[in-house]
């Protein structure tokens, strides 16, 4: 039977964290509530943190000075040292070779070293001595070495580097955080095109005094990278690690699907050389190219970061298939174009695919590289990479010299379109395995 007592009278109910009386609840006790300030979420910048802003502010002083040397050197070779033409390509294919050399070997020696920036710093550092050398060089010879070097230590510093970004980064803002470094990178590289037209117009186009200055911001680059914390692979990463360099081959087969599908796509990426050489073609004029050059620079800098974000949100997936079609469209129009007018279209919608297709590629593969094989991976990308472009270039130079302007850019707008087309049938989706998300 039921009892005949009372219930026990209900208080009213009052707003959440106050009590029966409707004063504030008391922090102690079992039945308290304890009320915080809200806090709001910090924004995509401030999450990237200082590793990121660091790196990319040291990629910027080294592309500052890396393309003040860039554009000159084929005119120092050919006019002030007197070399024929084919020694600039022998000078820019070997260093250029040893670049994708060191790509592979740092990556997995960084891996196996579980360190970062000791190979960063000794990366930019080469580099640095390179434009020494090459300030002081009185004959080719010298040259070469001083551009093998240079190259030497981008290849040395480029997987550690990347890895490093990928690390800091919280994986939902990786694409952000690549964009950003290719954003400054970018910024750098127009700075420098720009310091280097300066004192060639200034200094009566003194070749060796646009070296010398050069020297200042590759040294800058050293120094900054001091200023970054170095980031041991996490524990778990650390248990990981096999005894040997051949840890590529516990690389999962979404990295080996991302490699084929970018090497694809790397055979039909020739040098911008060409893209400059067919606007002259097309009727510009030498200061009209450069002009040109800085356009497209300029679309890849401003873009890169949101591209980079929207990747995040989006999907890597979506977005490198667009960079893939974007390149083989620009590539198709120049091709097919018959004016001057025409370059000016083209050469900012190939800025739109630079500031997606070199940030998102390089977040894409990190999604699919384990934490402590992300050096080695991003080694064998840029590598891999690499020579697909060196083989493209190789390809270019013959057919424009066989056929003509247009061949270059008819083949490399059909092997896009094959590298959109693989991709859209095996390139994995955009969310990193959890397993690689550290």
């Amino acid at each position: 039977m039921a009892s005949s007592s009372p219930r026990p009278r209900r208080t009213p109910r009052r707003g959440r964290g106050h009590s029966p009386r409707g004063g504030p609840l008391s922090s102690r006790g079992t039945n308290s509530v304890e009320t915080r300030p809200a806090v709001a979420r910090p924004g995509t910048l401030q999450r990237l943190g200082r590793t990121v802003v660091l790196l990319g502010l040291v990629s910027f002083f080294a592309d500052v000075s890396g393309d003040l040397v860039y554009p000159l050197v084929p005119l120092f070779l050919t006019v002030t040292l007197g070399a024929p033409v084919a020694v600039v390509g022998l000078v820019e294919g070997l260093a250029d070779g040893a670049s994708n050399i060191f790509k592979v070997g740092s990556g997995l020696l960084s891996d196996r070293m579980g360190r970062r920036m000791p190979m960063v710093t000794w990366g930019y550092g080469l580099a640095a001595l390179g434009k020494v050398l090459l300030a002081l060089a009185t004959h080719w010879g010298v040259v070469l070495a001083a551009r093998t070097g240079d190259r030497m230590g981008k290849g040395i510093r480029g997987a550690p580097r990347d890895a490093m970004i990928a690390q800091a980064a919280p994986p939902d803002i990786r694409g952000a955080a690549f964009g950003l470094h290719r954003a400054m990178d970018t910024a750098g590289a127009l700075g420098g095109a720009f310091l280097a037209f300066l004192v060639v117009s200034l200094f009566s186009n003194n070749l060796r005094l646009a070296f010398a200055v050069a020297v200042v911001p590759a040294f800058i680059a050293v120094l900054l990278t001091f200023a970054v914390r170095d980031m041991p692979l996490p524990a778990v990463a650390q248990r990981e690690r096999g005894p040997r360099l051949a840890g590529w081959r516990r690389l999962p087969r979404a990295y080996w699907v991302v490699l084929a599908v970018m090497v694809t796509f790397a055979l039909a990426n020739s040098s911008d050389a060409f893209i400059l050489l067919r606007a002259k073609n097309l009727g510009l004029g030498i200061s009209t190219v450069v002009l040109a050059y800085l356009l497209f620079n300029s679309v890849y800098a401003a873009l890169a970061y949101p591209f980079g974000r929207l990747s995040d949100l989006l999907g890597r997936r979506r977005l490198i298939l667009v960079a893939f079609a974007i390149y083989a469209a620009t590539y198709l129009g120049l091709a097919l174009a018959n004016s001057a007018w025409a370059v000016w279209p083209l050469l900012a919608l190939y800025g739109a695919y630079l500031a997606i297709g070199e940030g998102v590629g390089r977040a894409l593969v990190a999604d699919c590289t384990p934490a402590d094989l992300r050096a080695t991976g991003m080694g064998l990308y840029q590598g891999a990479f690499g020579v697909g472009v060196l083989l493209a270039s190789l390809a270019a130079g013959l057919l424009w010299d066989a056929v003509g302007p247009q061949a270059p850019f008819l083949l490399g707008a059909g092997l896009a379109a094959l590298a959109l087309l693989i991709g859209l049938r095996y390139l994995p989706g955009s969310r990193a395995p959890a397993a690689y998300s550290t």
